[in-house]
């Protein structure tokens, strides 16, 4: 499983020009499912995720977590953070889970990410054409790997 953490200062989430999440400060997260991940690597990146000290203390200095900021959170699925790039020009993505492992394995990481951050957390749409906006606070973007810690 991979994520890219995005440090924002908006973001929202359409599809089809109807607006499903929006959230002022705080964390976009792109996530990525492989065939082979699991409720492990989903505990592992929570817990990554949510005590990241990348937002600033009093002294501007990165040192607190989203936990001790009071932002919000909106996970967006996407199945090419899983892309392989190793040979030719076109991406391969033979990594990436299929709708029957991914879609519940999307929706335990919503769940448990919404239990960690203690409020409930804006989404996409699984497998939909996604208009994502975000404006990046820093820029501010981190990735994980559950695989490759």
């Amino acid at each position: 499983m991979k994520v890219v953490i995005q440090r924002v200062s908006s973001a929202s989430v359409s599809v089809g020009g109807e607006l499903l999440s929006s959230i002022g400060k705080g964390l976009l997260v792109l996530l990525g499912i492989g065939h082979e991940d699991s409720s492990d690597d989903i505990a592992y990146l929570v817990k990554k995720i949510v005590n990241c000290r990348i937002f600033d203390d009093q002294d501007g200095i990165m040192n607190r977590s989203i936990l001790e900021d009071g932002g919000d959170i909106i996970v967006v699925s996407q199945f090419t953070l899983m892309a392989s790039t190793k040979k030719g020009n076109r991406p391969s993505y033979v990594k990436a889970a299929g709708r029957e492992t991914a879609v519940p394995l999307y929706e335990e990481f919503c769940q448990e990410i919404s239990s960690a951050l203690g409020k409930p957390v804006g989404t996409g749409e699984f497998g939909a054409e996604m208009m994502v906006s975000l404006v990046n606070d820093g820029p501010v973007t981190i990735l994980i790997d559950s695989k490759n810690p």
